[in-house]
């Protein structure tokens, strides 16, 4: 199968730069597929932190749990609206 498509770059080298494009191009959507997915996962964590923060506040009562409450609608709201954009 190999000395096949060795055989077909050597008889016609236009083929090469197709074979290279889809090979970079799978390279570079797989490397978005791994950072997104860390993003997505350092997001989850962080909001995860803040939540446990408000928690913390309300609990030692610095915080009334309204404002616990309004803050934490306020990151849902602001979530949702990213994904609505098609984030």
């Amino acid at each position: 199968m190999d000395d096949a498509i060795a055989n077909l770059i050597e008889n016609d080298p236009a083929l090469l730069i197709p074979i290279v494009m889809f090979l970079v191009l799978g390279a570079v959507a797989i490397i978005g597929i791994f950072f997104g997915t860390i993003t997505r996962s350092a997001t989850a964590k962080e909001l995860e932190k803040s939540r446990r923060e408000i928690a913390a506040y309300i609990a030692e009562g610095s915080m009334t749990p309204e404002d616990g409450e309004r803050l934490l609608l306020a990151g849902q709201q602001t979530r949702g609206k990213r994904r609505r954009c098609g984030s």
